[in-house]
């Protein structure tokens, strides 16, 4: 797996939901990353890590010298409907602060050992198509474009696409 120099990943515990908090509501605040349109509290913040466990678990990024949250990333059930079953859709947020780093290689690299190893089958991300930072990583890491879903959002009063990309785990190079 590739690594980031300086870098640990863990499990997310309750403790670290100001960190992940202060990283996810940049996003929804100032990019489309998310399509969340409201910064969750803390206590959302906190009741999102306490409900994560197993194959969903969230993973942090976590600086060895300072102990800083650097990024987090999980997995979420693809869809609810039983035959999405075997499918898991990633999230990979990174501080900006840190960003070009290798810290969202490494965490996702993380979540699909992750998701292999919990016996999923394909891993799907949906990225704002403009978001081509985002789309090169999963590329990097072995997804590809199966699909754009066209102005299927709005936020910042502009219509959004979505970038629908895969990655198959049976084809993945580990």
């Amino acid at each position: 797996m590739t690594e980031a120099p300086g870098i640990s990943m863990r499990l997310a515990t309750v403790g670290d939901a100001e960190a992940i908090r202060s990283i996810y509501n940049y996003e929804v605040e100032h990019t489309t990353a998310t399509f969340d349109l409201v910064p969750r509290s803390l206590e959302e913040q906190r009741e999102w890590l306490s409900a994560r466990s197993g194959a969903f678990s969230a993973i942090v990024a976590e600086d060895d010298a300072s102990g800083q949250v650097l990024g987090f990333a999980s997995l979420s059930p693809y869809k609810e409907r039983a035959a999405y079953r075997t499918s898991v859709e990633d999230s990979i947020y990174v501080r900006r602060d840190s960003h070009g780093r290798g810290i969202g290689t490494v965490l996702l690299n993380h979540v699909l050992d992750l998701a292999a190893d919990s016996g999923f089958h394909a891993v799907m991300a949906r990225i704002e198509a403009s978001g081509t930072a985002s789309r090169a990583l999963h590329a990097t890491c072995g997804f590809e474009l199966v699909g754009i879903e066209r102005e299927i959002g709005r936020k910042f009063n502009r219509w959004l696409d979505v970038a629908l990309m895969q990655c198959l785990l049976h084809e993945r190079q580990r």
